[in-house]
């Protein structure tokens, strides 16, 4: 891969979830300090990912792999998303609010398959060469946090009393221009299946359920869409959390997340070999139910260590499994039908999981709202950690064991 081209991916993935990154962590603090949003009405806000990734595959199915180039595609999504993240930032109220990001995450999430389309157009080794391109969009995600926090300090008391938050949505949509108009200088990426037929089967990756009738990747499947459900949590209430019990930064501390989630991914091959799938993925579930907890019990003060470390766990929550799980999915589905299991995975967890998982998550909320305006978080939090167990503990149950290939754990 030449250096231009490596660079140009770079900076694609850099600027791709810098903007994801630096409006998405903020949000439910946001709503609730300035549009006065209710719990559910925030669920509704998360929700719009979840109708972004049902949606997301007609839009690559329907367009991108047939018609027109990727690239184009890219750069013509993030012009119109640029000016519905500044509809965001102008409007005054959650039902003004609400359409525009409807909007933009219909617009938003098929970039993610877009980008990656793109990358892996360009390379030669995908397995060797895309975790190096990729880890800058992690890079771009951590940067967001830490502008917002540290350079502009948006999220400090003072700031958000003052709805300076509302400048995130200013600072992305500038982003998602720069990324639009930067999208059409990206090396060509011609449609994938021009003048082939495009089915609806094709599209959500039907023909992976024949895995289905396997037990194991079955229950894999329930279990995925089940946990789902506390990972709704963390996206949905993180940060109002830590805002409210008086966090310092916490934007920026939330980043610490990120970062555990690169150390995690490069233990991820040591836990499958010494290990196996079935113990990493119950470690993964774990961590879910351990991670709440410590959100309950923890708080600003003498035991903000508990916070900081149920935030360090995000990357045993997320690798140890969803990682794995699409690890697990690929060895299982074969050359043949693996977007298809792939795509089916992904439908079933941004998609149908997450949506169930964002409107639980904005009902306990409202269940636990104090007469104040304050949230009874112990409470809150208990919830998702003890649904996390129960999962892992059927999973346990009634998963059997079985060893991966070694080539499938040579590829992470």
């Amino acid at each position: 891969m030449k250096n231009l081209v490596r660079f140009q991916l770079s900076a694609m993935m850099f600027l791709e979830f810098f903007i994801w990154g630096g409006w998405f962590v903020t949000l439910g603090t946001f709503l609730g300090n300035n549009l006065e949003a209710t719990g559910t009405q925030t669920a509704m806000a998360f929700s719009t990912q979840s109708w972004g990734a049902i949606i997301a595959p007609f839009i690559i199915g329907l367009i991108a792999d047939k018609f027109f180039n990727a690239e184009r595609i890219l750069g013509f999504l993030h012009l119109a998303g640029a000016v519905l993240l500044y509809m965001m930032y102008t409007s005054e109220d959650f039902g003004t609010f609400y359409p525009y990001i409807l909007g933009y995450m219909i617009i938003y999430m098929p970039t993610l398959a877009l980008v990656n389309s793109i990358s892996f157009y360009q390379m030669n080794d995908p397995e060797k060469q895309f975790s190096g391109i990729r880890v800058f969009g992690t890079l771009g995600w951590i940067i967001a946090g830490l502008v917002i926090s540290l350079v502009f300090a948006w999220d400090a008391p003072a700031a958000r009393a003052e709805g300076m938050l509302r400048n995130t949505f200013l600072m992305v949509a500038i982003a998602s221009a720069v990324l639009g108009l930067f999208s059409f200088t990206l090396p060509k990426t011609p449609p994938s299946s021009k003048g082939e037929k495009v089915t609806l089967s094709d599209i959500l990756g039907l023909e992976a359920l024949a895995l289905l009738k396997g037990r194991n990747f079955l229950m894999f499947f329930i279990s995925s869409v089940l946990i789902c459900i506390p990972l709704a949590f963390y996206y949905q209430n993180a940060n109002p959390f830590l805002s409210e019990v008086g966090m310092e930064d916490p934007t920026a501390m939330m980043t610490i997340g990120q970062i555990s989630e690169v150390l995690f991914l490069l233990l991820l091959p040591f836990f499958f070999k010494k290990f196996g799938f079935k113990i990493t993925l119950l470690a993964g579930m774990l961590a879910w139910a351990v991670r709440y907890l410590l959100f309950a019990y923890g708080d600003a003060g003498e035991m903000v260590y508990m916070l900081i470390i149920g935030i360090a766990l995000h990357g045993i929550c997320y690798d140890f499994f969803f990682v794995a799980g699409q690890i697990y999915t690929d060895s299982k589905a074969g050359p043949k039908i693996k977007s298809a299991a792939q795509g089916l995975i992904t439908l079933a967890t941004y998609g149908v999981g997450m949506l169930i998982g964002f409107w639980v998550a904005g009902q306990i909320s409202d269940l636990y709202l104090n007469a104040d305006g304050t949230h009874d978080w112990e409470q809150i939090w208990i919830v998702p950690a003890a649904f996390a167990f129960v999962v892992m503990i059927l999973f346990a149950i009634f998963f059997k064991n079985e060893k991966l290939d070694k080539k499938v754990i040579e590829k992470i």
